[in-house]
């Protein structure tokens, strides 16, 4: 019993004692109420901004549709003009493409008369074929004021030419001066003159000569043959406004498989099984009429090139609705009699 006053007594003494709290723990306290206090402020402003954000879109949603057709952005960009002149282009170069000719060319050479040309007669030559057009300027192509009178009658002759490898070299300079003096060449200032280019010279000869002059046929004559001038203008006034008309001497033959062999195609496997090359017109005197030279010149970067020049424009004529006119006169190395043309 005495032991129980005791334990009253430290009891009494340990609940008088006042509460005690460390400091450490009233700056924790601290923090954390302000850092709620962030959190709140940060969470209350957050919610403003997006209240006012989407206040904002629906009222310009409100003002504006919400898709754009092409003509509403066509509009926006200033580009309706431009769009207009688009269409109008297109609707160009469709028509000029059916029709194998554009539109508005550069101004053309006709007769002192005004009329069409009849024919544009291009005969190739070279670099070393000098006297050989000094032969012609002898024989049966006129020369000097003659030439001119020829093409008061519609008849143009030219000889035509490339430009060498090494632009203005003496070669270059040579055909230049020589022009200077006889003013009788077409000069083919975007082709390399080179026996291996041959069949790209048709391109641009035709191109050329269908932009330089408005004729109704466009003649292609190698340098190895000579003309029966009149008889050639003869044959061509009886075919006047002859459209799609592909003349010549008509040919095919076996295409040359083996590298190395004289007349070897490389594309010898486009052919077929029998390698046989189409129908064609012999390279040595060939006409197109307009359209056909018009159609070459529209599509010339596009065109495919075979090893010759003549199977590479009977290549061309194939996708079109050309009248082959097969027509013996102009077989330079046959008998007849009334031919146009003979080898030189």
């Amino acid at each position: 019993m005495e032991g129980l006053p005791t334990t009253m007594k430290s009891e009494r003494r340990w609940r008088s004692k006042p509460l005690q709290t460390s400091p450490p723990s009233i700056v924790m306290a601290f923090f954390s109420c302000v850092a709620w206090l962030y959190v709140a402020g940060r969470l209350w402003q957050d919610a403003e901004n997006r209240q006012l954000l989407t206040n904002l879109l629906n009222k310009n949603l409100d003002k504006r549709p919400k898709v754009l057709s092409l003509e509403d952005k066509l509009t926006v960009l200033g580009c309706k003009d431009l769009e207009r002149r688009i269409v109008e282009a297109e609707m160009e170069l469709t028509l000029a493409k059916s029709q194998g000719y554009l539109k508005n060319q550069i101004q053309k050479g006709s007769t002192a008369s005004g009329q069409k040309l009849l024919a544009v007669i291009g005969v190739y030559t070279g670099f070393g074929s000098r006297l050989k057009r000094n032969v012609f300027r002898g024989t049966w192509m006129p020369k000097g004021d003659a030439l001119r009178k020829l093409e008061e009658r519609g008849i143009v002759i030219r000889f035509v030419i490339g430009r060498s490898a090494n632009r203005g070299d003496s070669l270059d300079r040579n055909i230049d001066e020589e022009n200077r003096a006889t003013k009788d060449f077409l000069i083919l200032e975007g082709h390399e003159e080179a026996q291996e280019e041959l069949p790209k010279k048709a391109k641009f000869f035709f191109s050329t000569a269908v932009q330089m002059w408005d004729s109704e046929f466009y003649v292609k004559v190698d340098d190895s043959i000579n003309l029966d001038l009149e008889g050639l203008i003869e044959m061509l006034d009886h075919r006047r406004g002859q459209d799609g008309a592909y003349i010549g001497c008509m040919k095919s033959g076996d295409v040359i498989t083996e590298e190395g062999k004289s007349w070897y195609e490389p594309d010898w496997w486009k052919f077929g099984d029998e390698k046989s090359y189409f129908r064609h017109a012999s390279g040595a005197l060939l006409i197109l009429s307009k359209n056909l030279a018009q159609y070459i010149n529209v599509n010339s970067a596009s065109l495919k090139t075979y090893a010759f020049d003549d199977t590479s424009i009977g290549s061309w004529m194939m996708g079109l609705q050309a009248t082959y006119i097969d027509d013996n006169r102009l077989c330079c190395g046959s008998i007849r009699q009334d031919k146009v043309c003979s080898v030189a």
